[in-house]
């Protein structure tokens, strides 16, 4: 997928030679049309790839507006971009971020999912990077408190708008203090990539939109009424676009790259338009992952997305419209579960605003205060705006088939690779949540007479709203899932490196289910995965595996560059198509993989795919199994998987040297992964948990 000036006429030769190659025929001068269309094939060839340079597919419809060189391109203005650019910046780099919101902050902003997800004994002993301390430490001061919403999910629950008020002042202070240079591209989407050799980005062409004079602001329109404008190279009556090129800063010195870009997005987006090799949705049950929901892969179950949105209590009942297309969706919402079935118990879970401390309640064991009138909250509720599509019909995230089938991979052709039917319709799941939240009296699981009405609340929606939008939804959807990468093949990853369920879950593998679901080589294959020191013993046969006894951490990776921590929470995809009709289920058996992980590191090798040597991927798109990519999710991981980068990238460039080159002899010692390594410690970046060692098998205090 690659992307370069050609000479004026290529483009029309080419789509000529694909039409001539698809068009059938048939009748009785078929002989006869088989000859002269080789004889225009061979002409036509002959033109088009006399055209092309050594690298070039494909050329934009119109020359670049702008070139701008950097050290590193960063993809993704989400926490993992943000603290990317953040360790680029202190160690001097010239950084250009883009990101198709005009927000930085992804989870805590544009996507509006600013309650932090923690682990408690993680908070307790502030074990983080640099920069989410540093980010946790100016949202106190913001406040005053770390807590203005005083939500019960989390330590601390904020507006979404501060949450890229605060990153903005973190880079520019990063930048001040490492002497780097930050080039932000808000509103810009990156639409395709040159290649050389089928190995280094050359250059990215991306596109950025502002709206025609007199057309309505940006954040009027709901993502799916923009999003394809956005890709799109020609103006429109909504945006005037400029094309930009991004290209390296340094001169190529040596087969070491001289620049690198870093695939941060929410769904892999760089992976699919470079057409890396990447897994998307279930993973096939295996030893690896024995909690799989399906004997083979099914890439369209991923985990539900979210349009999160934010409302208010008021002194005075509301006047309540029903949508238009609320009908449709009312057979889907629900409490989900009776000790959750508590109106106040579900508007302060991630209240964001609160400037009146509420009287003390408790329900269905869980200690919260109740609403008080100004209380403000953000709304993210699984059987209420999470939209959880799971077949081929109405999946969100394009498989590589779907993304061929529909022509993103051709020359020009990327269009973000989603579905923006499925945009649309959890744009409008989560509008009616909002209705069956204060104004329904049904419930999808717990039947009648459980849902009550509440009309002192409003939704809140205009530019100045929470969600810094007309329409009062997210920016852009909170995701729990995209593409993932498979991480380049090595010794005891003959198929590719991935961080695998086994690797950081704590469940109990003894159980009669696995015993009696799993073949029993498989189910020996787990148990000697899982026994630590004892794992010869159990290959070898002169132990029994019911007699192991498994370790009590997760996998120790020598290539560790970053830290997590959290549950391994599902939210699962629906059985049937559309996913709101009545009487759906969650696919049975996602929830088997979900609860408590021990805590984790990030393998370096997860971050570097195959096929480019200059593309790095931070984020949720690093090579994780489905099970473990439910984990490897949240906010403090994010920020550990983009300092990893930046500093990764940073030091490739400063000492000449490929990333894949730092991991590609192990388990041998690599002098220049343990410099990398140091580097991130003395940086107050951990690579790993306290006391992690082989020997240390008591993690069970981590919760």
């Amino acid at each position: 997928m690659v992307a370069s000036k050609t000479v004026k006429g290529s483009h029309k030769s080419f789509f000529l030679l694909k039409k001539l190659l698809r068009v059938p025929v048939i009748g009785v001068e078929r002989n006869l049309l088989i000859m002269k269309r080789s004889l225009s094939l061979i002409t036509l060839c002959s033109t088009f790839f006399s055209f092309l340079p050594t690298s070039v597919v494909a050329a934009p419809p119109r020359n670049p507006d702008k070139t701008v060189k950097c050290d590193i391109l960063v993809v993704g203005g989400g926490l993992s971009g943000v603290a990317t650019a953040y360790e680029a910046l202190l160690a001097g780099k010239e950084v250009c971020l883009t990101e198709i919101t005009d927000w930085m902050g992804g989870q805590i902003s544009s996507q509006g999912t600013s309650a932090l997800d923690e682990r408690a004994t993680q908070r307790q002993k502030l074990f983080y990077s640099r920069g989410y301390l540093e980010l946790r430490k100016r949202i106190r001061e913001t406040y005053g408190k770390l807590n203005p919403g005083d939500c019960w999910v989390s330590g601390s629950c904020f507006f979404p708008r501060d949450g890229h008020k605060v990153l903005v002042s973190m880079l520019k202070d990063a930048r001040r203090k490492g002497r780097g240079k930050l080039r932000w591209f808000p509103n810009t989407v990156i639409k395709e990539l040159e290649t050389t050799n089928g190995k280094i980005i050359g250059s990215a062409y991306a596109i950025r939109h502002k709206p025609v004079k007199g057309a309505p602001p940006l954040n009027t329109f709901p993502l799916s009424q923009t999003i394809e404008d956005a890709y799109t190279y020609e103006n429109s009556s909504r945006f005037n676009k400029s094309i930009i090129r991004f290209v390296p800063k340094q001169k190529e010195n040596g087969d070491a790259p001289n620049w690198y870009v870093v695939d941060a997005s929410e769904t892999g987006e760089i992976i699919g338009l470079a057409d890396v090799p990447y897994r998307l949705g279930i993973d096939a049950r295996s030893y690896l992952e024995p909690s799989s929901s399906s004997a083979t892969n099914d890439p369209y179950c991923t985990q539900g997305f979210t349009y999160t949105f934010a409302m208010e209590a008021t002194k005075d009942a509301q006047q309540h419209q029903m949508p238009s297309f609320y009908p449709q969706y009312s057979p889907y919402y629900s409490y989900e579960l009776e000790r959750l079935a508590s109106f106040p118990l579900v508007f302060t879970y991630r209240r964001i605003w609160s400037p009146l401390k509420g009287e003390p309640m408790k329900f269905g064991g869980i200690n919260f205060s109740a609403p008080t009138v100004g209380d403000i909250s953000m709304q993210n509720w699984t059987w209420g705006n999470d939209y959880r599509p799971g077949t081929a019909e109405d999946n969100l995230i394009y498989t590589r088939g779907q993304l061929e089938a529909t022509g993103q991979l051709e020359p020009g052709g990327w269009m973000g690779g989603l579905r923006t039917d499925a945009l649309r319709k959890a744009e409008e799941i989560s509008q009616g949540y909002f209705y069956w939240f204060v104004a329904g009296t049904t419930d999808s699981q717990l039947g009648e007479g459980v849902k009550k009405t509440h009309p002192n609340y409003r939704y809140l929606k205009g530019l100045n709203s929470p969600m810094g939008t007309a329409h009062g939804l997210s920016k852009y959807p909170y995701m729990r899932e995209g593409r993932r990468i498979i991480g380049r093949p090595s010794y005891a990853h003959p198929k590719g490196f991935t961080i695998w369920e086994i690797d950081i879950s704590r469940r109990n593998y003894d159980d009669e289910y696995y015993q009696n679901t799993l073949p029993a080589k498989m189910y020996r294959r787990l148990k000697a995965s899982l026994a630590g020191l004892e794992a010869t013993s159990v290959i070898t046969r002169k132990q029994r595996p019911e007699d192991t006894m498994r370790r009590t951490r997760s996998t120790i990776f020598p290539d560790a560059v970053g830290i997590g921590h959290y549950a391994i929470d599902f939210h699962p995809c629906m059985t049937k198509s559309p996913p709101e009709a009545p009487g759906n289920t969650e696919r049975d058996g996602e929830r088997r993989g979900a609860g408590q992980a021990y805590p984790f590191q990030i393998a370096l090798r997860a971050m570097i795919p195959q096929k480019i040597d200059n593309l790095l991927v931070a984020g949720k798109s690093i090579a994780t199994s489905h099970i473990a990519a439910a984990a490897y999710r949240v906010h403090s991981f994010e920020w550990s998987a983009g300092a990893a980068a930046g500093t990764t990238a940073a030091f490739a460039l400063k000492n000449n040297i490929a990333p894949y080159e730092l991991v590609d002899e192990l388990p041998r010692v690599e002098p220049q992964l343990i410099k990398l390594q140091r580097l991130l410690k003395q940086n107050n970046n951990p690579t790993a948990f306290p006391d992690t060692s082989i020997f240390n098998q008591n993690w069970d205090d981590w919760r």
